[in-house]
């Protein structure tokens, strides 16, 4: 035990080392973990982690540890327990290193409103590593770890995957519990991974899902042996391709690089189908999502006042202190996103705004349902372009194609649905990611089926090579 002990923590130290030097590069880390005593916890319980460094994003509760959620109203606040896939990761003897990066408040796409300033593209560091879960794709990508944890409530793990050229997976709703993660939207939040191949991906929901009664919405649906299913071959597999995404995305790299790997697919026995949804209703998932996702992001931290929780300024009265916590706690994207929620929830907006924006979703749910009676998986770029250069201003975001290329994969999110990014193919030395959808559930299908195109892509462990 003494020279595996060494081992693991030299291996750790390795880690870490190689943490603190992407650091001033890729600006991914919040928090450093101290090691000594989760290496002794790891030997004694041998599981199938065992030694294994892994990064919690840091709105995961790690009994001891800051958990900021990227944000100085938590900057100094300090996680009283562990989160549940904190507990797992122990109990599969994981060594966690270190807390990433994220969004603040894991509100954003682009991991450049974080506290602690943005996160850097390990492929490019004048680009965006995604959001919100940035500093887990990006250290992930980077090599310095093979598994992070992120939380996807739009796209959150899934577009960062792209843009950084690994494995970004979300599971059904429920599936891993999210208890002792610090809520966005909580009928949209997922915890899920980044790996840099989707074996990895299959083992660590095995090891990760399960019910848990701490968490009102975890499942208890059982869940198949994903790991042994993965060598199944495409052969009668119907994939949907989301014509509606495709027809919104004007880049001839992305659209070859997409049919390419279709055509392969075809030629493993894989039936192509096209697929579609109504373009009025899918230019609809933006605007619905805002609305939901500030209101109940509103209501989820209405607690952050400096009186029972946040960083606390000082006032005249309790009223002012609520007032100037908040205004200095909070940056101006969350600001804006709470006055939006607060509106959304006053009682004579809630039928204009926020129920009628529920039944919007109802209706993208039921559209999305619609196009699995025909696919086993439905699946489309993850993104129209490569990362887009930090505080890029050429990219219009209320354009039709931009509201329907750059925002479908929220469909996850509303349905609850499994859904994978892996790597598609690289443009100009960038990364560009393939996204899959399956019905609830049916994680078994979708990590079959991008399983077998990771191998068409011949992208399996794609690592980005960091100048230090």
């Amino acid at each position: 035990m003494t020279n595996k002990k060494e081992v693991w923590l030299q291996k750790a130290h390795k880690t870490i080392d190689e943490l603190h030097k992407l650091q001033p590069k890729l600006n991914a880390v919040v928090s450093f973990v101290d090691v000594e005593k989760q290496v002794d916890e790891a030997l004694d319980k041998m599981g199938p982690l065992a030694g294994m460094p892994v990064i919690l994003k840091d709105n995961v509760l790690y009994k001891g540890i800051r958990a900021t959620a990227s944000s100085y109203m938590l900057d100094n606040y300090v996680a009283t327990y562990d989160a549940t896939v904190v507990s797992k990761f122990k109990e599969a003897g994981a060594i966690i290193v270190a807390k990433s990066s994220l969004d603040e408040l894991g509100m954003g796409g682009s991991n450049i409103t974080s506290f602690t300033g943005p996160v850097h593209n390990p492929y490019d560091l004048s680009r965006i590593a995604g959001g919100s879960s940035g500093g887990s794709a990006a250290l992930v990508a980077s090599g310095a770890v093979d598994l992070a944890i992120g939380t996807d409530t739009g796209d959150s793990i899934r577009k960062p995957a792209a843009f950084c050229g690994i494995v970004g997976f979300k599971p059904t709703y429920g599936r891993i519990s999210r208890y002792g993660v610090i809520p966005y939207a909580s009928s949209l939040d997922h915890v899920g991974y980044f790996t840099r191949e989707v074996k990895l991906a299959a083992e660590a929901l095995m090891l990760l899902s399960g019910r848990d009664d701490k968490d009102m919405t975890s499942i208890s649906t059982p869940l198949e042996n994903v790991v042994e299913a993965l060598d199944e071959s495409l052969a009668n597999k119907r994939i949907g391709i989301f014509k509606n995404v495709l027809d919104a995305i004007d880049d001839e790299d992305t659209r070859t690089l997409f049919f390419d790997l279709m055509d392969k697919a075809k030629e493993q026995g894989a039936t192509l189908v096209d697929i579609s949804m109504n373009t009025n209703l899918i230019k609809t998932v933006l605007p619905t999502y805002y609305i939901i996702a500030n209101c109940e992001a509103t209501a989820n931290h209405s607690n952050l006042d400096g009186v029972r929780f946040g960083t606390h300024e000082d006032g005249e009265s309790l009223e002012e202190i609520m007032t100037n916590t908040r205004t200095k706690g909070f940056g101006p994207l969350i600001r804006k996103r709470f006055v939006i929620g607060s509106y959304g929830l006053m009682d004579e907006n809630q039928e204009l705004l926020l129920k009628k924006a529920q039944r919007v979703r109802r209706k993208l749910v039921e559209a999305t349902e619609k196009m699995f009676e025909s696919v086993d998986v439905i699946v489309a770029p993850a993104s129209s372009h490569v990362a887009p250069k930090l505080n890029d201003p050429s990219i219009d975001q209320l354009s039709d194609k931009y509201l329907v290329a750059e925002n479908y994969m929220v469909l996850g999110n509303f349905t609850g649905y499994p859904s994978i990014t892996i790597p598609m193919g690289m443009k100009n030395h960038l990364p560009l990611g393939i996204n899959l959808l399956s019905k609830g559930y049916d994680e078994k299908t979708l990590l079959q089926i991008a399983y077998q195109l990771e191998k068409l892509t011949g992208l399996k462990g794609l690592k980005a090579k960091v100048e230090l």
